[in-house]
């Protein structure tokens, strides 16, 4: 009986550790709707809302990583500054917000799939050889691209000013691909939602997205 329990406890000591291992090699993005009343705020009203709400969803991602992060603050240059070792990253746009904390640098973007008003942006986020790896230009592509160079950027903390040292080298998949960024290879994933694209800076083995009209802070 002994011989057993020790066997049991050993195998539920086990399963703890793999569950934490799991968890410690896991990402967890956090997209919210922005309410439709929101959408209609004066510009100004507007930005300040995104940028509260974007923190909520910051806050659900530090929760579900079992991550503590103090009030997000940004540097002189804007670029986010780590809270106690645990690095962050947020993005908004009119219909979406999204953020993801991290215990390295992380990036994560969000864009609208839709027509540009002109296609000279297809030469800015890419080039031939960067589009010949996708089949062509298209502006799927295009968001896919500028979003993960964007990710990217974030991570590394350049800004638009790193994106012509930034090249999509290999594509493993429809949501994944591989961008150089100087001497750095870094995989980005993405996820496709509702005419949407988010891409992240793949740090951790697993990603697991949330995506929420309802979610409150105590979720």
């Amino acid at each position: 009986m002994c011989a057993n329990a020790f066997k049991n406890y050993d195998k539920y000591v086990m399963d703890v550790q793999y569950i934490k291992m799991e968890k410690d090699s896991t990402l967890y993005p956090v997209i919210l709707s922005v309410p439709e009343v929101a959408r209609h705020l004066p510009p100004r009203e507007l930005v300040v809302f995104l940028s509260l709400h974007a923190r909520k969803a910051l806050r659900l991602s530090a929760r579900k990583s079992q991550l503590y992060i103090n009030e997000p603050l940004k540097d002189k240059e804007g670029r986010p500054m780590p809270s106690g070792g645990v690095y962050w990253s947020l993005t908004h746009k009119p219909k979406y917000v999204a953020a993801v904390v991290a215990r390295h640098p992380i990036g994560i973007d969000i864009e609208k799939i839709t027509t540009r008003q002109t296609e000279a942006l297809f030469d800015k986020v890419a080039d031939s050889i960067e589009w010949a790896l996708i089949g062509g230009k298209s502006w799927e592509g295009f968001h896919r691209y500028w979003t993960a160079k964007e990710a990217v950027l974030k991570a590394k903390g350049t800004g638009l000013s790193g994106l012509s040292h930034c090249r999509v080298i290999g594509i493993n998949d429809a949501i994944n691909l591989i961008i150089q960024a100087g001497n750095r290879r870094m995989t980005v994933e993405h996820h496709y939602f509702n005419s949407h694209i988010a891409s992240i800076v793949k740090t951790e083995r697993n990603i697991c997205w949330t995506l929420s009209d309802t979610l409150h802070d105590s979720e």
